[in-house]
């Protein structure tokens, strides 16, 4: 049985590497929201009055979550199942500043180690809860652009929080590539985060 990687077309290749970029910003977008917005711990646990049950840190680990199963299931053996609900919560990333830069940090480079790696057309099984127990036939390149949409949404509730404690958030925080596009701000608005 042979396990050599798959060729991949100069376009899989192109979709793996704009599709790592993205998710390595809207990533890194959060490490900006660590060091340079928030400046207590206490910011990442305060529960937001429009938003029943949330937190900054919640939404930090729970959209790093989806990253981390995926980077997991895609780096073992094939067959590839995979499963966001799968949970980890009260984790210290939700509490403290510090743990939850060195988490997304931690994740930014695992998508840099696997992402080139994988195969964009990697077959997976999705299973969720629906709530009926479901099964959905996808790939690794259709989950890792929904991992980064997934993200941007946590995000704007991440900025509606941050709004109510009068913390001002970068222009793009928060908002799609293709919402940037429509407003014409071109995407390179997404670009500005430190990569």
């Amino acid at each position: 049985m042979s396990t050599s990687k798959p060729v991949q077309s100069s376009e899989d290749l192109e979709n793996l590497k704009h599709s790592l970029f993205v998710a390595e910003t809207v990533l890194q977008q959060a490490v900006a929201l660590l060091d340079d917005h928030l400046t207590s711990d206490d910011q990442l646990t305060v529960h937001s009055r429009y938003l029943p049950g949330s937190t900054i840190g919640k939404h930090l680990r729970h959209a790093r979550d989806h990253f981390e199963l995926l980077i997991d299931c895609i780096s073992s053996p094939p067959p590839h199942v995979l499963n966001y609900d799968v949970r980890i919560r009260n984790t210290p990333m939700e509490t403290s500043r510090i743990s939850a830069r060195d988490a997304i940090v931690g994740t930014i480079r695992r998508l840099g180690e696997q992402v080139p790696k994988a195969d964009w057309n990697a077959s997976m099984e999705l299973h969720a809860v629906t709530p009926f127990i479901q099964s959905f036939n996808t790939t690794f390149g259709r989950e890792l652009w929904f991992a980064s949409l997934h993200c941007i949404h946590h995000w704007s509730m991440v900025r509606v929080i941050a709004g109510e404690m009068n913390v001002t958030l970068s222009d793009d925080f928060g908002f799609a590539p293709s919402t940037l596009v429509f407003q014409g701000r071109d995407g390179a608005m997404l670009g500005k985060a430190k990569i």
